[in-house]
């Protein structure tokens, strides 16, 4: 079923541990933030241990298919034009307090008012999913990692190769997919082009050309 008044529902896509897609319509779980798919938790010596954001989009993807289709109540957008909903499985379970309470994402206070506070709570007491780690939440790990592509911005002179701007000319971004880690590239007016990065420290790049994409292994975003 397509997009109907401000509910979408359909058979899911995960993007990664808080957003889904569906025909196409990207949406993001109100009120709860899953770590980033590059981000790591650590063990007990403070060693990176597992890839924590793929953890989350996992079992993300368990939960949905369990129960399909999944009905999405839209309340708005973000910044990166993605639609901000109050997602179900089809048996009625609440999408974001189910990943919450098995201790894959965490309520985020900003956005929810606490609403998911006594799962994250009840999660975290009984060390379930990322809990049996540490990790840093998701908001933070972030805004470190503005902080740190902007230094790299700032040495780009220095450091050509790894800088995260366009070479002049080269506006073409290759980025990874956070679901499949399939290498696909953006090139300008396409929907999400504005809204990708390129992360050089997780092999994400900048091409010249379509050809020299596709040479490389990557392949046209669909949209």
């Amino acid at each position: 079923m397509r997009p109907t008044g401000n509910t979408i529902i359909g058979r899911a896509t995960v993007i990664d541990g808080d957003t889904i897609e569906i025909h196409g319509q990207r949406i993001r779980l109100n009120g709860i933030d899953a770590p980033e798919t590059a981000q790591f938790c650590k063990d007990e010596r403070g060693e990176e241990y597992h890839q924590c954001g793929r953890l989350s989009a996992d079992f993300l993807a368990n939960l949905l298919a369990e129960s399909s289709p999944t009905r999405c109540e839209i309340m708005g957008s973000d910044q990166y034009r993605r639609l901000i909903g109050n997602c179900f499985r089809a048996d009625g379970q609440d999408v974001a307090t189910a990943i919450v309470r098995a201790g894959y994402a965490m309520d985020w206070p900003r956005h929810s008012g606490g609403a998911h506070a006594s799962e994250q709570e009840e999660a975290k007491t009984n060390t379930l999913g990322l809990w049996a780690y540490h990790f840093e939440p998701p908001w933070e790990y972030r805004a470190e990692n503005r902080v740190q592509e902007q230094q790299v911005h700032e040495q780009s002179t220095i450091l050509p190769l790894i800088k995260n701007t366009a070479p002049q000319s080269c506006r073409i971004k290759g980025n990874i997919s956070v679901e499949t880690g399939e290498r696909i590239y953006h090139v300008p007016g396409q929907d999400y082009y504005d809204e990708t990065v390129i992360s050089a420290w997780k092999g994400e790049r900048w091409f010249c050309s379509e050809a020299e994409a596709r040479a490389a292994g990557w392949r046209r975003a669909r949209v």
